[in-house]
């Protein structure tokens, strides 16, 4: 696979053209969207970064409620980039978890105990990439609000899981990248939500564009990216504001106005 170059989205991470997801070692990304605008391809753009370069340490695990492996590989493959070959050279793990909310679990399972099997299943995969020297693990979930339904809507659950999985990060040098509906919490308390916004290093929001639907703009990203251990430099900078467009190969990032 060809290596990427950097754009306005990976700039505004701190990504550059020599260090694939190395900006994000140890930290939790978090997109959010909404119904007028999803963020999928934001997950597509950072899933083939993570495998941007053929020699690289990087690996994945993909905790899929949203959609299905086959689904994921397609859409990549207009991308350039074969999940199936990742997934057989060990640097891609799919954890499907599309049939948890309609399983019979019939009491034997509590809506806790499915974050428990899965997190172990998480650990289980983390420690075995470890162990192949995988130095850079990154742990993509594709829709926190199913995650919560698969805990029965417990958000205390859905937050311990969170945490659990953000001590990875700490521990191992892992990254998570995740993503939310924004609209879904509207109406209703926000633990969940407030609580991820405030763990999130880097916050992505995506949303439709102010002045309505335009032809050649599919919406405007917001990217907010925290300093790091509490460093000041480039604070001025920290907010980016641009716009997107969706091809079916790839997506184009741009300032407002900038597009030709």
């Amino acid at each position: 696979m060809s290596r990427m170059t950097s754009n306005l989205l990976d700039e505004a991470i701190g990504i550059d053209d020599s260090t694939n997801l190395s900006p994000l070692v140890g930290r939790l990304l978090l997109v959010e969207d909404c119904v007028e605008t999803s963020g999928a391809f934001v997950l597509h753009h950072l899933l083939k970064r993570a495998f941007s370069s053929p020699h690289s340490s990087n690996a994945v695990i993909f905790v899929a409620f949203s959609q299905s492996f086959v689904h994921y590989d397609r859409v990549l493959r207009k991308l350039g980039c074969n999940l199936a070959a990742q997934r057989d050279s060990h640097r891609f793990f799919f954890l499907d978890m599309l049939t948890v909310g309609c399983s019979d679990r019939s009491g034997k399972e509590t809506d806790e105990g499915v974050l428990v099997g899965l997190y172990c299943k998480i650990q289980r995969a983390v420690s075995a990439l470890i162990q192949e020297n995988k130095r850079h693990v990154t742990i993509l979930i594709d829709d926190i609000p199913l995650l919560e339904v698969a805990a029965n809507g417990s958000s205390n659950h859905v937050l311990d899981f969170l945490h659990y999985c953000h001590t990875l990060t700490s521990e191992i040098g892992c990254s998570i990248i995740a993503l939310s509906h924004e609209d879904v919490y509207l109406d209703i308390e926000r633990p969940l939500i407030l609580q991820m916004e405030y763990l999130a290093e880097i916050l992505i929001k995506v949303g439709p564009l102010a002045t309505g639907i335009a032809k050649d703009v599919h919406g405007q990203l917001t990217v907010l990216n925290k300093p790091v251990g509490g460093l000041q430099e480039n604070l001025r900078n920290r907010v980016h504001n641009f716009q997107f467009y969706i091809k079916e190969n790839g997506t184009e990032f741009f300032y407002s106005g900038s597009r030709a």
